[in-house]
């Protein structure tokens, strides 16, 4: 621009501010002369070689006004000088500085009417503003004769007024500072009565005021004392807070609110209400540990408060642990409570608010103040939100400290209960709190449960043991009606779920009601305040005398037994086939069912459940695991198998006193184990007590005392069985397969556990030997067809009278149920024709006829045994019928017949076949049979 400026100078001609200053003789205007124009129009006037000297210019002499061109060129001078490259480079420099002269005379021609036309406006102008100037002047005169036109005093007059208004002013503003004066007494009587918004409103009031009359100085003092007072509202604000924690107020919390939002600081109050809710829950338990500590120690020793909480639970004695444990829980309850109510105030209140909201914006009032509000209620419902799972944070780090500081393995049972009701309870608490599944309180309580757990069970596996030592397994009186349901251990099975009953008796299925905790105690009470149990109030109605529920029943049962000699023989013969003299496989007749009414394990009216004290005590055991598995999930898996631990060692006893034939020969008579053994087991095998006698053949080996105690294992198993729904509703889904096998591998095997202990009393109620004697005494190789059977049936007819004669005293001291009853029948018939089997397999020499006489034998032992039993078909009858019928067998008929029937033992298949020798089979067959019956024998060596 500096360049253009120059240029123009050296034209002649000027920038119109310039020429603006000295337009008064417009004939000034200067134009360029014609010799001027003429210096420019002898340059070079071709336009494109005009343009390419232009384009030949360095970029930098147009970079900026402030550039030197001197210095430049002088920088770029060789270090030698030429002085005809200096003349060539000048003359370069002289063209390009013509074209550009060129250039801009060209542009300025070009922009020369323009130019005299704005000149010709601008003295328009300048016209205008003399007129202008002469009209103020003029303006300025007729105001001073006016001013001069005013008198003396009507200016004293006006100046009166004005002081007279200054002087009422002044007397006003002093009657307000003498006002401000006397505030601070109004504001300690509204503080002492925690009217806080009123004296905070009035406060800021007077701090309004003497913002308005600072430029007095006595109200900087004034100032300063209302500044001091309102910092003293403010901690006497805060110090109300902190008592909405342990007992809130609506009213007082309604006030502190108020306070707080005309102070604008209701973040502020939120984030110390929070830290008064985290320091009130430590003051609280550290409180209450130290109460009971204080008085367990008996003395005011300073000591214990110097502690920090942890080591202060360590001093709770077991003693007071609960009563501490259940107050603990009562205080935490009411600072959580207060959480809960102050959540529902605001809850409350900003429902209030937000309708307020609504009706201004559509008066048309302020919408800043709205959203300023809503933006703290939003603060303030995060803050109550995510505050609630802190404070249950808190909780149960506090309760989980207490917990683990004492060692509760030595608790008794109900005692240990107690507290899994209490911490139930409280965990019940956090999840109605915040939805939390108190993970931590889950973890620490599980801790103490599976270390009292393993102490308990311990404990009472060794009480299994002495009771089963001890055990005469004598009928225990039950009332036929028994249930497991009706004893006090299960009862929390039947109980629905309510927040009066504790949680130990609560149903594993119960359903929680809508009501929770907070809402029903939100007015009052205290879910903690868990009632005992009132056991004594209640009596268990199970017993009965001698088992049955009266007299009448107990004869009428007996007699019931006792009239199979009156049922005719029609009707003990009616379920035969007439022409096979078998019994249909198919169930009997509705008369025959009521003629044999001796034995039935239907648990009815007359038939109460077989059961000993023992039993009893292990169905008790497993409802206190039940209910300790109810009240902690988590230890599901540890409980139950320590229940399966109590079945499988009842099991293992009855098996061990009654299943084994060592039993009565191996048993340790003094109940002792050495040293060796009882390190070398956990639980030491049990011993039967020498009071029970298992040797007497008039008792039938101790049958009595075998059905109790393998009806009371079947009983166990069954109500195992009812129980496994719960067990399976309860247990992790990763343990499952263990409860399954549990019941298919443990349970289930009970009942087959008759088995061998009823073939013990089978075995020995017949004389098997004598009969095996007798047999050996028959000549059976006569030749002609006997029509009487030999003795030996009648002496093993009348062994089997016997044995039913002493069946039946027996079922007069404890009902022998109907399985029981079959599976002796069926062991002794079984043995019995086996020893039929064995009998004749020992004979050396037998003709057609005494094959004949061994078939009616076996027809005359079935007729008479059919009369004393109704068990149908006769067991291992064809067993005997096919051994004797296998005589009449050819050569290839009996190689056959051998290779099919394997369940005949070497001996049988041999003696068969040497029996055979000379009637039928030669000595060249008979080695054939014999080479077949030792390749059947050979895999089994």
């Amino acid at each position: 621009m500096q360049k253009i400026k120059s240029l123009m100078t050296r034209q002649g001609l000027r920038s119109p501010q310039e020429s603006v200053h000295d337009l008064s003789p417009i004939e000034n205007l200067r134009f360029p002369t014609k010799e001027e124009l003429r210096e420019s129009w002898e340059e070079p006037i071709d336009p494109q070689a005009q343009q390419e000297i232009i384009s030949s210019i360095e970029g930098v002499y147009f970079s900026d006004d402030a550039f030197d061109i001197v210095k430049y060129e002088l920088e770029r001078l060789p270090p030698v000088l030429s002085l005809q490259e200096l003349e060539e480079h000048r003359d370069k420099l002289k063209q390009q500085q013509a074209a550009v002269s060129k250039k801009v005379a060209d542009l300025i021609l070009e922009k020369q009417p323009a130019y005299v036309q704005e000149l010709e406006r601008v003295t328009s102008l300048q016209n205008s503003l003399q007129l202008a100037a002469v009209t103020c002047a003029d303006g300025r005169r007729h105001l001073n004769i006016a001013k001069e036109g005013f008198t003396q005093t009507s200016l004293g007059l006006l100046a009166d007024q004005r002081k007279r208004q200054l002087l009422i002013g002044l007397l006003k503003s002093l009657r307000t500072i003498k006002t401000l004066q006397r505030t601070d007494v109004r504001l300690s009587e509204m503080l002492e009565e925690e009217d806080y918004p009123g004296a905070i409103q009035l406060c800021l009031e007077c701090q309004k005021a003497a913002s308005t009359f600072k430029h007095y100085s006595c109200i900087s003092e004034l100032n300063s004392k209302l500044q001091d007072t309102l910092e003293q509202i403010e901690e006497q604000l805060d110090v109300a807070l902190s008592k909405i924690c342990k007992n809130f107020d609506i009213n007082h919390y309604t006030k502190v609110q108020q306070a707080y939002r005309l102070l604008g600081k209701t973040q502020t109050a939120m984030d110390q209400l929070h830290m008064h809710f985290t320091q009130a829950i430590h003051n609280t338990v550290f409180q209450v540990v130290l109460g009971y500590v204080e008085l367990c120690a008996g003395n005011t020793d300073t000591k214990f408060q110097k502690l920090q909480y942890k080591d202060l639970c360590t001093h709770i004695t077991s003693d007071s642990y609960i009563p501490c444990l259940a107050d603990l829980c009562k205080a935490l309850w009411e600072v959580m409570l207060s959480y809960y109510r102050t959540m529902q105030w605001h809850e409350n209140h900003d429902q209030d608010q937000e309708g307020a909201a609504v009706t201004s914006v559509s008066d048309g009032s302020s919408v800043v103040g709205t959203e300023e509000n809503s933006f703290d209620r939003s603060y303030v419902k995060k803050k109550l939100e995510h505050g609630l799972s802190r404070i249950w944070q808190d909780v149960q780090l506090k309760v989980k400290t207490y917990l683990l500081g004492t060692d509760l393995s030595n608790f008794k049972y109900d005692d240990f209960i107690f507290v899994l009701d209490v911490i139930s309870r409280l965990m019940q608490v956090g999840e109605e709190f915040c939805g939390s599944k108190s993970e931590v309180l889950q973890e620490s309580i599980r801790k103490q449960s599976v270390n009292y757990f393993k102490t308990y069970h311990r404990t009472r596996l060794e009480e299994l043991r002495m009771f089963l030592e001890n055990e005469t397994w004598e009928l225990c009186p039950v009332k036929s009606n028994f249930e497991i349901l009706q004893l006090h251990e299960f009862k929390f099975m039947q109980q629905s779920r309510s927040p009066s009953v504790s949680p130990s008796k609560q149903p594993a299925s119960a359903i929680s009601t809508t009501v929770t905790l907070f809402e029903q105690y939100c007015n009052g009470g205290n879910p903690f305040e868990i009632q005992a149990d009132s056991k004594d109030d209640e009596t268990e109605d199970v017993l009965a005398s001698n088992g049955y529920e009266s007299d009448e029943q107990e004869k009428s049962a007996y007699q019931e037994y006792d009239s199979d000699s009156d049922v005719p023989e029609e009707l003990k013969r009616d379920y035969v086939d007439e022409q096979t003299g078998d019994a249909p496989m198919k169930s009997v007749s509705r008369e025959t069912l009521r003629s044999r009414k001796k034995s039935d394990y239907n648990l009815n009216k007359a038939n109460a459940p077989i059961l000993t004290n023992t039993t009893l005590n292990v169905v008790r055991l497993v409802g206190k695991y039940m209910q300790m598995m109810n009240i902690l999930k988590p230890i599901a898996f540890d409980v139950i198998h320590f229940m399966s631990q109590l079945f499988d060692y009842y099991l293992y006893a009855v098996y061990t006193f009654f299943g084994r034939n060592d039993t009565e020969v191996s048993a340790d008579p003094t109940g002792t184990l050495t040293a060796a053994e009882e390190r070398k087991e956990k639980v030491p095998s049990p011993h039967l007590s020498h009071l029970v006698v298992l040797t007497s053949g008039n008792s039938l080996y101790g049958l009595a005392e075998r059905v109790v105690a393998t009806e009371s294992l079947v009983f166990l198993a069954e109500q195992f069985e009812f129980l496994q729904p719960h067990l399976d509703a309860v247990m992790p889904a990763a343990k499952k397969p263990f409860l399954q096998q549990f019941y298919s591998q443990t349970v289930s095997t009970a009942s087959e556990l008759r088995k061998p202990v009823y073939w013990i009393v089978a075995a020995k109620a017949i004389d098997y030997e004598q009969m095996l004697l007798l047999m050996a005494n028959v000549k059976w190789d006569v030749k002609e067809i006997m029509s009487q059977h030999n003795v030996y049936v009648d002496s093993l007819l009348k062994e089997f009278e016997e044995f039913n004669g002493r069946l039946n005293e027996v079922s007069k001291r404890v009902r022998i149920p109907l399985p029981v009853s079959n599976i002796l029948w069926e062991h002794c018939m079984r043995l019995a024709n086996r020893t039929l089997v064995e009998g004749y397999a020992n004979v050396k020499k037998c003709s057609n006829e005494g094959r004949a006489l061994m078939q009616l034998d076996f027809q005359q032992f079935l007729m008479k045994l059919e009369k004393l039993t109704d068990i149908r078909p006769i067991p291992d009858k064809e067993f005997v019928e096919t051994y004797i019928k296998a005589y009449y067998l050819t050569e290839n008929d009996m190689e056959r017949w051998i290779k099919e029937h394997r369940e005949y033992s070497t001996k049988h298949l041999t003696n068969l076949v040497n029996v055979c020798l000379g009637s039928h089979i030669n000595k060249k067959a008979r080695q054939k049979l014999l080479a077949a019956i030792d390749d059947i024998d050979r895999p089994k060596r």
